[in-house]
């Protein structure tokens, strides 16, 4: 059921499911005969994360995540990043693969890949749901990105507004008098 009054559809179930197939297709040619740490940002990445493990061909695949937050709540992020729950896997001398539901000031993202990069891992590459270029205050780039869109507050498909909305099955553009 869309909720007109609070939300307009920006992608349905099955463009996410269309979506998905394509990054993990991209995913498994990259990480073909590698051994790779899935590493989830929660709560967000959640739903997207779960759809895209389970078109990963990866022989050799481990999954943890990790949590952190620049935002307290509602839709302002403090820009100050806080891990709030680490990973588990030993990350010395592994390729690990972000997973974030969207790319927006890069705050996070960042402060994510360079601690895992400090923790000893080979690599990190980013792979997020969408991005969201225009408010971008950290210089990291996503590897593997669903779609792009404009400044726009969306929610769904995991994403959140005060923890309302993650579990709709597709993503919507929540309206301003919402949140503003």
């Amino acid at each position: 059921m869309l909720h007109q009054d609070i939300f307009e559809e920006l992608m349905s179930e099955q463009e996410i499911n269309d979506t998905v197939d394509k990054i993990a297709a991209q995913i498994n040619r990259d990480y073909a005969g590698k051994s790779v740490i899935v590493v989830g940002v929660l709560k967000g990445s959640i739903m997207f994360l779960a759809d895209l493990l389970r078109k990963l061909t990866i022989d050799d695949c481990q999954l943890d995540f990790v949590a952190a937050s620049s935002y307290s709540s509602g839709s302002v992020s403090s820009g100050k990043v806080k891990i709030t729950k680490d990973i588990t896997c030993n990350p010395i001398g592994r390729d690990i693969l972000l997973v974030e539901d969207i790319l927006d000031t890069g705050n996070t993202l960042s402060y994510i890949k360079d601690h895992l990069m400090k923790m000893g891992a080979a690599s990190v590459r980013i792979c997020t749901l969408f991005d969201k270029p225009a408010r971008r205050k950290q210089p990291v780039a996503a590897d593997y990105t669903g779609k792009t869109i404009d400044d726009l507050f969306i929610v769904g498909y995991g994403l959140d507004y005060s923890e309302h909305y993650r579990n709709l099955p597709y993503v919507g553009v929540l309206k301003s008098e919402i949140y503003s």
